[in-house]
């Protein structure tokens, strides 16, 4: 049963599409800004907006040494 589910799941994922089919133009590739991250430059909110994902990934990264800690420690206790 397990696998006919897997098998039709697979099916309906084949016809599954995102987004519509985009033609791409010349203009495409001749675009080099990025109007948002312009104003937000010109705003001075692009250092807020890489201070928040540098506070985020710091709280990420003590996250995960703590837990690496913990875990040693009951690794070594088990061991013993």
């Amino acid at each position: 049963m397990q696998k006919w589910l897997v098998v039709f799941l697979l099916f309906i994922s084949l016809q599954v599409m995102a987004q519509e089919k985009k033609e791409i133009n010349t203009e495409d590739y001749e675009n080099y800004s990025v109007d948002m991250a312009d104003e937000m430059r010109s705003n001075g909110k692009i250092y807020v907006l890489v201070g928040v994902i540098g506070i985020v990934m710091g709280g990420i990264l003590v996250y995960l040494v703590g837990t690496d800690k913990k875990l040693s420690r009951l690794e070594k206790e088990f061991r013993n």
